[in-house]
């Protein structure tokens, strides 16, 4: 299966019809592009595994593999490229955010300096015959998150990775839409399209709202604050950060993940705080009600600190009774049952539990666009083909719906494995390339 110089070819193997495992190929001219290569979990085994998209059709056909492009470094775009990098042998491309956090992968694999990594700035363009690239600024939950306008002579694509409308972003810019509209006004054949919250109406939370209700929070409470975010989201920590000096705490961090983060945010020049946060090993000797720990677990994974503070068995601080512990963070599908089961021993010990549909001022916000957002994307895209990606099939067939409802011309909506065929003439062939799952690690 070898695209002709007139055909441009989408081919998901990861990241449609589910969440996370993004692994997506462009085809165009007898060469393939590929973008992200993520991982995901898989929590219906006995065990919580790691596990990703199976890569085999394209490592077959490495030869014909320009390059693998990130969009950004949330674990499920970049998390198996050191997993994989040796079956697909080609240069990678992101930002420099991402290739700090990227980098820490790769010497785990003794891949550091041997896979090789270029660092791109938004807004740089540069060619990987037959494709054209150029990388764009998205706000996102994680920084320096980028879209791509891919160009072809056989057509164009608008590939959105992750991305939301944030005015208030906290790091980095806001979104410039006459940047979306100079995109649209040349002539897009697709737009490939983040699909998580096209069930949800309005927007997407910004950033720059969360202050007022997670200081509040903070105010109020009388022992340790313990605030559960995603380590990757280098926003909220940094308002974490400020809600502690306000309220005359010292911040630390719970968590590898978050200190990754941090770390790649100060040496990649993202973070905006002059303010140290105090090491992890300290916190246990503050006063209570001097201590703010940000913590990695707000899914109730097994192993992440605030699972191991809810034991009772972290090294480096415990919990009592009149302690409050604050989502920042909302239950991503299938973590129900896990986070459910934190929530009753954090309550057991005696510890205040706070989520966000609990109160009323926000104090988390997505990092996708709600259907609002997407109604703009599309104004200023215009697309000719939609094509909804990065969800379940309850995702895409809202997306799907939704483009429909909005006059974009075709709509196709498929899953891993299926051919989009976006030129010379649009269609989808179901089940072209063999996809399947691959268990990294347990």
């Amino acid at each position: 299966m070898t695209p002709s110089s007139k055909d441009l070819w989408f081919l998901p193997l990861g990241g449609c019809g589910e969440i996370g495992m993004n692994m997506s190929l462009y085809g165009h001219d007898g060469h393939w592009l590929m973008v992200d290569c993520g991982i995901g979990f898989d929590d219906e085994s006995a065990e919580t595994r790691i596990i990703t998209a199976m890569p085999d059709f394209i490592a077959a056909r490495r030869d014909q593999l320009v390059g693998l492009l990130l969009t950004h470094a949330h674990e499920d775009h970049i998390g198996a490229v050191a997993d994989h990098w040796r079956e697909l042998r080609c240069p990678v491309y992101c930002t420099r955010f991402t290739a700090e956090i990227l980098s820490r992968k790769l010497a785990d694999a003794s891949l550091l300096g041997v896979t090789p990594v270029h660092c791109v700035e938004t807004g740089e363009r540069h060619s990987l015959q037959p494709f054209n690239i150029e990388w764009v600024a998205l706000n996102h939950s994680t920084p320096e998150s980028q879209a791509l306008v891919i160009h072809t002579p056989a057509g164009t694509v608008f590939h959105t990775g992750d991305w939301k409308l944030d005015p208030a972003p906290v790091v980095g810019d806001g979104f410039d839409a006459s940047v979306f509209r100079r995109i649209g006004d040349r002539g897009i054949t697709a737009m490939v399209c983040d699909s998580t919250n096209a069930t949800v109406e309005g927007r997407s939370h910004s950033e720059g709202d969360l202050y007022k209700g997670l200081l509040d929070r903070a105010k109020a409470a009388r022992g340790r604050v313990v605030f559960a975010c995603f380590g990757s989201n280098v926003a909220r920590l940094t308002t974490l950060t400020k809600i502690a000096i306000a309220t005359g705490r010292y911040p630390g961090l719970l968590g590898r993940s978050l200190i990754n983060y941090y770390r790649a945010a100060r040496l990649s020049g993202v973070w905006p705080l002059e303010q140290e946060l105090v090491p992890a090993a300290h916190l246990g000797y503050l006063p209570a009600a001097e201590v703010v720990a940000i913590a990695t677990g707000s899914q109730g994974e097994r192993g992440a600190a605030l699972s191991r503070l809810a034991a009772a068995n972290h090294p480096d601080m415990d919990l009592e009774p009149g302690d409050t512990v604050i989502f920042s963070s909302r239950v991503i599908p299938g973590n129900e049952r896990a986070l459910a089961a934190l929530d009753a021993r954090l309550q057991a010990m005696g510890v205040n539990v706070i989520h966000d549909v609990d109160e009323a001022a926000p104090i988390h916000a997505s990092g996708h666009p709600a259907r609002d957002e997407l109604r703009d994307m599309y104004a200023w895209i215009r697309p000719q083909i939609a094509v909804p990606v990065h969800g379940e099939g309850r995702h895409l067939d809202a997306h799907t719906d939704l483009a429909r409802e909005l006059a974009v011309p075709v709509q196709l909506n498929g899953r891993n494995g299926d051919l989009y065929m976006l030129a010379p003439q649009p269609g989808l062939r179901r089940g072209a390339a063999a996809v399947g799952r691959v268990v990294l690690r347990r």
